[in-house]
C-alpha cells in the first residue's frame, strides 16, 4: 500500500507540474489607467517633405552654389537667438517658433555642405542652452512649457542628427556643452571631466531600449539613466544604475562602457541652485547615498514603475531617490504615458504606473545643464532604424495589435523562471529577471525578435533608397519605409 501511495503521489505531482507548465499564458492586463494627458504630435509631414526637397536641390548645386543661402539662414537663426538672449521669453513667445523654423531650414542645406556643420552645431547648442536658461522661470507642469522644451531639445537634436547622418565623420564623437562648475570629486573619462553626482542619459542597443526611449508622450532619444560616483579618497569612478536583469548595481568604468550605447549625454546640477549654495557637495552626497543603498541591500528592478516605493527601483528611480534623499526633486515635469496601445503593451511587462519618470524627460529639467554629448559614430544610424521600427510597431499597438506569446515555448519559459527563482534566492541572476513572469519574458523575446526582423528589412530598404537617391533617407522617410516591413516577406 505504501508503494502504491507513493506511486500515485508521484503521478499526481507530475500531473500538477505538467498542468502548470501547459497552463495558458497570462492574458493582457485589463483595466489599466493611462495618464491623464495627450501625446505630443508634430503633424508637419508637409514641412519635412519640403525640407527634403531643399536638401536635394542643395546637393545638386553643391557647396559653392549654396554658400550664400547657408550664410543667410544661419545669420537669421543667430539674429533670433540674439533676441531670445535679451528678453525674458516665456514658452509661448513667438521667437522660439522663429528660431525653430530657422534651424530646420538651415539644417538640410548644411547637410548638403558638411564643411559648415560646425556652425550649425554651435547655434543648435546655443538654442538649447537658451531654452534651458529661460525655462528656469517656467511652470514645468504646464503643457506649454513641456511642449516648448521638447521642440527645442528633441527637435533641435533631430535636426542636427539628420545633417550628421548625411556626412558621417563630419563631427568629433564628443561635443562639449555648458562648463558647469562643481565642488564634488571628479575624474576625466573619455575626454570629459565627470563629477560625482552627474547623471548620464544613454540610449541602449536592445529593442526594448527603443521602446523605452520612444514609449512616452514625448518620444525621446534616451532609454537609461546612471548616476556617477567619484570616491573622494582615491578618485575611483563608478556608476550606480538599475538593470532589468539584476536590479540596482554598481558598475565600473569598464563594465559601464562595455554595455554598448548609441548615444550618451552628461547632465549636471546647476551650480546656482539654492540647495547647492547651502551644500556644495550635495550631488556627491546623493551619489554616495545610492552607493550605500546598493551595498546595503538587494534592490530588485521596479517593473511597475512605482515611484512611491523605494523597495524596488528602475533606472530613473535610482537618481530620483538619491537626490530626493538630499532634499532635491528631479523631473520637475513628470512623464506621462497616455496612449492606450502603449499602456497595454507596457502593462504586459508589469508596468502599472503611467505617470512616472522617463529617462528622456530628465533632460528637460531646468535644474540640470547638459555638459557633454557622445554620439556613437556608427550607432547613430542604427538608432534611427531602431526608432523608426518601434514607432511603427506602436502605431500598430494603437490599432489593437498584441504582442504574441509563442505557446510552444511556454513550458520551457516556466522552467527557466523556476530555475531563476532558485538562483535569485542565492543572490545570482537567472535567465528570467526577478519580478518578470514567464509569459512576460516570452512577450519580451517575441517583441525583440519582431523588431530585429523588421529592422533588418528596413536596413535593406534604406540601402536601396540610398542607392537610388544618392543620400540616406531622413527619419520621416525611414518611418514610411518601416510601415512596409510589417507585411513584407
Amino acid at each position: 500500500m505504501k508503494r502504491s501511495w507513493r506511486r500515485w503521489a508521484l503521478v499526481g505531482a507530475l500531473l500538477t507540474v505538467g498542468a502548470w507548465l501547459a497552463w495558458p499564458p497570462e492574458p493582457e492586463p485589463a483595466n489599466l489607467v493611462p495618464a491623464a494627458a495627450k501625446p505630443f504630435v508634430w503633424r508637419q509631414d508637409a514641412r519635412w517633405e519640403a525640407l527634403e526637397r531643399r536638401f536635394v536641390e542643395a546637393r545638386q548645386v553643391g557647396c559653392a552654389g549654396t554658400a550664400g543661402t547657408i550664410s543667410e539662414r544661419l545669420a537669421v537663426l543667430e539674429a533670433v537667438l540674439e533676441r531670445l538672449a535679451v528678453v525674458s521669453a516665456g514658452p509661448t513667445t513667438p521667437a522660439w517658433d522663429d528660431a525653430e523654423l530657422a534651424l530646420f531650414e538651415a539644417a538640410p542645406l548644411v547637410a548638403a555642405c558638411p564643411e559648415r556643420i560646425a556652425e550649425l552645431v554651435r547655434l543648435q547648442a546655443r538654442f538649447r542652452d537658451l531654452a534651458k536658461l529661460r525655462s528656469r522661470t517656467w511652470d514645468m507642469s504646464s503643457r506649454a512649457a513641456r511642449d516648448r522644451l521638447y521642440r527645442v531639445l528633441h527637435g533641435g537634436r533631430t535636426a542636427l542628427d539628420q545633417a550628421i547622418l548625411q556626412a558621417p565623420g563630419s563631427l568629433p564623437e564628443v561635443l562639449l556643452g555648458e562648463d558647469v562648475a562643481s565642488h564634488t570629486p571628479s575624474a576625466v573619462i573619455r575626454g570629459v571631466r565627470l563629477h560625482s553626482g552627474d547623471l548620464l542619459l544613454s540610449r541602449g542597443t536592445a529593442p526594448t531600449s527603443a521602446l523605452i526611449a520612444r514609449g512616452n508622450d514625448y518620444p525621446g532619444s534616451f532609454s537609461h539613466v546612471a548616476l556617477v560616483h567619484v570616491a573622494a579618497a582615491d578618485g575611483a569612478v563608478s556608476f550606480v544604475e538599475a538593470h532589468i536583469e539584476r536590479g540596482v548595481a554598481i558598475a565600473s568604468v569598464e563594465s559601464y562602457f562595455a554595455d554598448a550605447k548609441w548615444r550618451l549625454v552628461v547632465l549636471r546640477p546647476r551650480s546656482d541652485l539654492p540647495a547647492l549654495g547651502r551644500h556644495p557637495l550635495l550631488p556627491h552626497r546623493a551619489a554616495s547615498w545610492a552607493v550605500a543603498e546598493a551595498h546595503a541591500r538587494h534592490i530588485p528592478y521596479d517593473f511597475a514603475m512605482d515611484t512611491s516605493d523605494a523597495g524596488a527601483m528602475f533606472c530613473s528611480e535610482v537618481a530620483w531617490w538619491a537626490y530626493r534623499s538630499q532634499g532635491v526633486r528631479l523631473w520637475l515635469g513628470p512623464s506621462h504615458i497616455s496612449s492606450p496601445g502603449l499602456v497595454r503593451w507596457l502593462g504586459c511587462f508589469g508596468v502599472r504606473h503611467f505617470e512616472t519618470l522617463e529617462p528622456s524627460d530628465l533632460e528637460a529639467d531646468p535644474q540640470l545643464a547638459l555638459v557633454a554629448e557622445w554620439r556613437h559614430p556608427d550607432g547613430l544610424w542604427q538608432d534611427h532604424l531602431d526608432s523608426a521600427v518601434i514607432e511603427v510597431m506602436l502605431e500598430e499597438a494603437e490599432a489593437g495589435a498584441a504582442i504574441p506569446v509563442p505557446r510552444m515555448l511556454l513550458p520551457v519559459a516556466r522552467l527557466a523562471k523556476a530555475w531563476s527563482w532558485v538562483l535569485n534566492r542565492l543572490g545570482r541572476v537567472g535567465p528570467v529577471p526577478e519580478g518578470l513572469s514567464a509569459t512576460a519574458a516570452l512577450r519580451n523575446r517575441e517583441l525583440s525578435r519582431i523588431h530585429r526582423q523588421r529592422t533588418s528589412r528596413l536596413s535593406a530598404l534604406a540601402e536601396d533608397f540610398t542607392c537610388r537617391q544618392g543620400y540616406r533617407p531622413p527619419y520621416w522617410q525611414l518611418v514610411r519605409l518601416a510601415r512596409t516591413t510589417a507585411t513584407s516577406r
